[in-house]
């Protein structure tokens, strides 16, 4: 709610003197922005591998799961992969208020393309709104730092905490409101409810433009028209070489999915490895920035075992809610997609508690290092896929098992995700070589890419009949626990490669 008194020894946050919870007007559009783009994509994550599952006959697309799944996991990989030339796009032509516009008005064309009952439009829809979301994703973030007098201003951090909340709340709402039209009523309906919901989000953002600050409209690195020239004959040339490869393959009658979700998942995994080899490479590094480096990489191996296992929640674990898991607690009925907003509600209740957790720890000198952070969060996530290993096993037979597996499941990823999520930000930005300051938050986005594409490819090799099994998620959890392990034995090394930096 927006009140009139200015914080003290602050200068108005616009010409009206108004201010949205103490904090400049313009947060409060981008908080609405934001929340609504995060309902639209949550509410259309949650319906995604229910839709691509169920039968024709349902409506649905009839694919296999393990299929679904590598659908899925490719698809969350491009959001975040894109998102390096979405800030590319804002710093060399148009800024970031232009580009988020752009970038939301993709996304709603996306959602709607997936209300149009046909396959082909689905495909399209999805990459859609990838293109969107990393357009969008990269850049309303920095507007809220644009917002503020700097990095110093008092007001920062608490206007971060509230545009994170409105993330939350969108993506906790999402699951309840597009989840039960999608699955109760009609699938697409529930994807045109998510275009709705975006397009609520971009009015809100067009109609607040006036508040956000200057800094959002300018181009920080103009591109000159020979770089302009070169690399749209560059993107000329591969976009119509994999328009005729596509083109042949098609009209020999040999493609598949798979055609679409192996290159983009050996891409997904190739690009972190050419980004960390570039930087390495780099003669303008010096040797301590170098030593940085690797022990950086420690720390996006770790996130990236993480993001495998976390980013799943969407896909294996909601089939396993659908198919295996009761509708009914304490004698009341509701969809499946409904468990897909326990994160977030675990999100809100819990990152309050860990942030004062942290702050008492530090005080008594006892706060565990970035290390054991990560290492905390890989077991937590590990653990969480044991747990999945016995709730498969109860669900053996056709057993319909309690919903209090997936709420343990999700408890515990949350738990997780709070102990290594925000510390991997934090690291990023404290052993980013001077050089790549602003490149290296794209790079920590990359971990999200390179896991879900490690998933994809764990998911089509090992087909239907082991995805989703106990074995599978036994596996996977027992991965993870021992990278967890690793990562805490190999700590010492780990610390001294980052040098001064704890």
């Amino acid at each position: 709610m927006a009140s009139t008194t200015l914080d003290a020894g602050l200068k108005p946050a616009s010409p009206s003197g108004k201010t949205f919870l103490g904090h400049p007007r313009g947060l409060a559009t981008l908080f609405m922005s934001e929340m609504w783009e995060r309902f639209s994509y949550y509410g259309m994550r949650a319906l995604l591998v229910l839709y691509m599952t169920a039968s024709v006959a349902e409506g649905g697309l009839g694919m296999k799961a393990a299929v679904a799944a590598a659908v899925y996991s490719v698809y969350t990989a491009m959001v975040y992969l894109l998102a390096l030339p979405g800030g590319w796009i804002a710093d060399r032509f148009l800024g970031a208020r232009k580009t988020v516009a752009v970038g939301g008005v993709i996304i709603m064309i996306g959602h709607f393309l997936l209300a149009v009952p046909m396959s082909a439009s689905f495909f399209v829809g999805l990459a859609f709104i990838a293109i969107g979301s990393g357009l969008l994703k990269a850049n309303i973030s920095t507007m809220v730092g644009h917002l503020y007098d700097g990095p110093n201003d008092p007001r920062r951090d608490g206007g971060f905490t509230i545009f994170y909340m409105g993330i939350n709340l969108g993506a906790f709402a999402a699951p309840l409101v597009i989840g039960t039209v999608g699955q109760s009523v009609n699938w697409h309906l529930g994807f045109a409810l998510a275009g709705i919901g975006m397009a609520l989000g971009l009015t809100q953002f067009l109609l607040g433009t006036r508040h956000l600050s200057p800094k959002s409209d300018v181009v920080t690195s103009p591109i000159s028209a020979a770089e302009k020239s070169a690399i749209f004959k560059k993107a000329g040339i591969w976009l119509g070489l994999a328009a005729v490869f596509y083109a042949i393959v098609a009209l020999t009658g040999h493609f598949t999915i798979n055609w679409a979700i192996w290159p983009l998942s050996i891409a997904g995994i190739a690009i972190p490895v050419f980004v960390f080899a570039k930087v390495k490479r780099d003669k303008d590094l010096d040797e301590t920035e170098r030593s940085r480096m690797s022990g950086y990489i420690w720390f996006f191996i770790a996130a990236a075992v993480f993001w495998m296992i976390y980013d799943q929640s969407g896909s294996t674990l909601s089939i396993f809610a659908d198919e295996n898991t009761s509708s009914t607690l304490f004698g009341f009925n509701f969809p499946s997609t409904w468990f897909q907003s326990l994160n977030p509600l675990y999100i809100m209740a819990l990152a309050p508690v860990f942030a004062w957790l942290w702050v008492a720890l530090a005080r008594r000198s006892k706060n565990p290092s970035t290390t054991m952070k990560f290492a905390f969060g890989l077991l937590m996530i590990g653990g969480s896929f044991l747990v999945m290993m016995l709730a498969m096993a109860a669900a053996s037979g056709g057993t319909k098992v309690t919903p209090l597996w997936l709420a343990m499941v999700y408890l515990i990823q949350t738990v997780g995700e709070l102990t290594l999520s925000p510390v991997g930000l934090s690291v990023t930005t404290k052993l980013a070589p001077a050089k790549y300051a602003s490149q290296m938050m794209g790079v920590w986005f990359l971990a999200v890419t390179a896991g879900d594409c490690v998933a994809a490819i764990f998911q089509l090799v090992l087909g239907d009949e082991v995805v989703g099994s106990t074995g599978y998620f036994a596996f996977q959890g027992a991965m993870a626990i021992v990278a967890g392990v690793a990562l805490a034995m190999y700590r010492k090394k780990v610390v001294k490669l980052m040098g001064d930096v704890h």
